[in-house]
């Protein structure tokens, strides 16, 4: 175990690889070790990879700073979880750009069945601060687990009310585990560990650089069903998680806010423009992901008597009628089949009638 994740760490560690091209090459060697160890031809040979990388690989040398690294994981209990991992967040496997290693402090179910983003202004007023602390009173027993990325202003009181809500929150760090920032969160963190976790790409040793807050911020948009934007202006990293979320085929949703408030004027934006539902409260989230208890819908018995369903279709119909209707995200989770056997079964389904398509990828049982 150790050794792979020798090559797991040294992997995020060869330059000019990057995510794409690493996930890539293990999902052609089935492993970072088999990376290392293959030949330099064969690895120039796949699509994007090249002579400049393949060399990159071959000629790598640094293996003693992914000792140090797992020095540092064993002294602090951390968990690191590779893309082949069970435990890795499923979710992220479906964003093109997820980072092949991640590192979790924490007990929080990364796969969860409903997780939610809830990001926003470091400078909110009490608007905000009242709309992120009744979601989040409003979500309790619906068994949501909130992420956020630890900021100053509406991350952090969508962490610490979580906390005092007894629901798990994970911060995504731009940073290493060895630290937190902005320091004064660094109690809230302590907290957050043994009711949620924190979770980041970057080894130990990593500072807070501002490059490193977009690629938190697209794990934030990747680990999560749904995105709420709580106050935000025109700039800054709430809006950069929306549009990622946007560009994962996400459900983004927004508060609105008074047209002369410039902190307001990134979810106005937002919703203006289509790229987030306007929401007042946690019952029109709720709705909108399909994730409120009511009487579920059967297929009619008449339609059984004529329609012979297959082994995966009977799978896709089972889980349809436990829920009003369901992202096919979730689908992907609770069938545990590949994407290309959930849309297969999913237009077979549609073209008998017996599944009925929604906007943002949402599926139901027909009427």
């Amino acid at each position: 175990m150790q050794n792979d994740l020798l090559y797991q760490i040294a992997l995020t560690l060869v330059p000019n690889i990057g995510d794409v091209n690493a996930k890539a090459l293990v999902n052609y060697f089935g492993s970072a070790e088999a990376i290392f160890h293959a030949a330099k031809k064969e690895i120039e040979a796949i699509d994007g990879i090249g002579k400049i990388r393949a060399h990159s690989i071959k000629n790598f040398q640094d293996f003693s700073r992914a000792e140090e690294e797992i020095l540092f994981i064993e002294k602090y209990k951390i968990t690191p979880l590779f893309i082949t991992d069970k435990s890795y967040p499923q979710r992220l496997l479906n964003c093109y750009d997820s980072p092949p290693l991640l590192y979790y402090k924490g007990n929080a179910d990364l796969n969860n069945s409903k997780i939610i983003a809830i990001v926003g202004t470091r400078n909110h007023n009490e608007y905000g601060k009242i709309i992120c602390e009744k979601l989040i009173e409003d979500l309790v027993n619906e068994d949501i687990l909130i992420v956020s990325g630890l900021a100053f202003g509406i991350d952090s009181i969508a962490h610490k009310s979580s906390l005092k809500n007894n629901i798990k929150t994970v911060g995504v760090l731009a940073h290493g585990l060895d630290r937190v920032y902005p320091f004064q969160n660094t109690g809230l963190a302590k907290q957050m560990i043994s009711c949620g976790g924190l979770l980041t790409e970057f080894k130990s040793n990593t500072i807070p650089d501002k490059q490193n807050f977009p690629g938190r911020n697209r794990i934030v948009a990747g680990i999560s069903d749904a995105i709420v934007v709580i106050e935000s202006g025109l700039k800054g990293g709430s809006l950069i998680t929306a549009e990622l979320g946007n560009g994962y085929n996400k459900d983004v949703f927004a508060f609105p806010g008074r047209v002369s408030d410039s902190r307001s004027e990134g979810c106005n934006y937002l919703i203006k423009n289509n790229k987030a539902a306007l929401v007042t409260g946690a019952n029109d989230i709720l709705e909108n992901m399909g994730w409120k208890e009511n009487k579920k819908p059967a297929i009619k018995k008449q339609r059984e008597l004529f329609i012979e369903l297959t082994s995966e279709e009977k799978i896709i119909v089972d889980i349809l009628q436990l829920q009003e209707n369901i992202h096919i995200d979730e689908l992907y989770l609770k069938s545990k089949l590949s994407s290309s056997a959930v849309a297969q079964a999913l237009l077979m389904l549609e073209m008998q009638g017996v599944v009925s398509s929604l906007p943002g990828k949402m599926y139901k049982i027909s009427a």
